[in-house]
């Protein structure tokens, strides 16, 4: 009879198949042409809030979504708080589909990279967080990669910064408004799902779409279905690893992103390689400052908490 997997190593694969899933989903997005990246986005948010229920049931964790109900109720603004949360993650969702059918994959991937570096500095200077000097270098590598590119030609893709700027605006604001959980998330998507049907019913009413590429009618729920379960598996890697692991592990999702753009016929041009060589240079400070601390941990004995 097999031995059941350890937490550790069921959190293991369930990064790594998150990131895996997030790296296909990438890929076959151009696949949903000629639909819009708004239907996408639609029904890919239809279809992730039954699967986020069924995560909170089957985590045992259902309470808190009539938990937030009952503080709207108390503090109606929050509601507020909430729809702009869904507002910017909805935004991170489209730009992950407008990006692949536009060809501009390596600049969303190039946005992920930076995002764990951007949260680092936040960290600090929001929340005093205290950084160790590997830290700080590749934030400094990240900041010179920037300004060679501000000045190079005065400024970073849109697309980069909505990802390196956008996801650090959610995360503060969810934690400020007390709904930093996957109950929260449900709420997120839910105050947008009349928005999500509208946009798919309108793609389904025109039927040029399908008319021209039948296989959406079961190529875009197969799409929407993986990415809930990314999302699922994501979660599961988040309570299963310990923090400084699972921030390792999920450089791997920008890496396949990355490889998918490239797939799809992106190429990155020699006239950016300073920003993605500084990019990649300060991932590789981080990983190997934090598997140094992982190793000196172990030896140590020191206990790490999970996510």
């Amino acid at each position: 009879m097999a031995r059941p997997l350890s937490p550790g190593a069921s959190g293991l694969l369930a990064s790594v198949g998150s990131s895996l899933a997030f790296g296909g989903v990438y890929f076959i997005t151009p696949l949903l042409a000629p639909a819009s990246a708004e239907s996408i986005w639609g029904i890919r948010n239809l279809v992730t809030i039954p699967i986020i229920a069924l995560a909170l049931i089957g985590l045992r964790q259902w309470y808190v979504v009539p938990e937030i109900a009952r503080r709207i109720r108390r503090r109606p603004l929050l509601l507020l708080g909430i729809f702009v949360c869904g507002l910017l993650i909805a935004a991170q969702l489209w730009v992950f589909s407008w990006a692949p059918l536009h060809g501009r994959g390596l600049q969303v991937a190039l946005g992920y990279f930076m995002l764990p570096l951007v949260l680092v500095v936040l960290g600090r200077f929001l929340y005093r967080d205290r950084l160790v000097w590997w830290q700080w270098l590749a934030a400094g590598i990240t900041a010179a990669g920037v300004i060679f590119e501000l000045v190079r030609v005065g400024g970073v893709s849109w697309e980069t910064l909505l990802v390196a700027l956008g996801y650090p605006a959610y995360f503060v604001l969810r934690r400020s408004l007390g709904t930093g959980h996957l109950g929260g998330m449900f709420w997120e998507f839910l105050v947008l799902a009349p928005v999500a049907a509208v946009l798919f019913a309108l793609e389904l009413g025109r039927g040029s779409s399908l008319a021209a590429n039948p296989s959406l009618w079961w190529l875009g729920p197969l799409f929407a279905l993986c990415s809930g379960f990314a999302l699922v598996l994501y979660l599961a890697a988040s309570r299963l690893l310990t923090m400084s692991l699972f921030g390792l592990l999920s450089y791997l999702e920008p890496a396949l992103l990355m490889v998918a753009s490239m797939l799809n016929g992106e190429r990155i041009g020699s006239d950016e390689l300073v920003i993605y060589s500084a990019i990649w240079l300060a991932v590789l400070v981080l990983v190997a400052g934090g598997v140094a601390l992982l190793l000196r941990d172990r030896r140590s004995g020191t206990p790490r908490d999970p996510v």
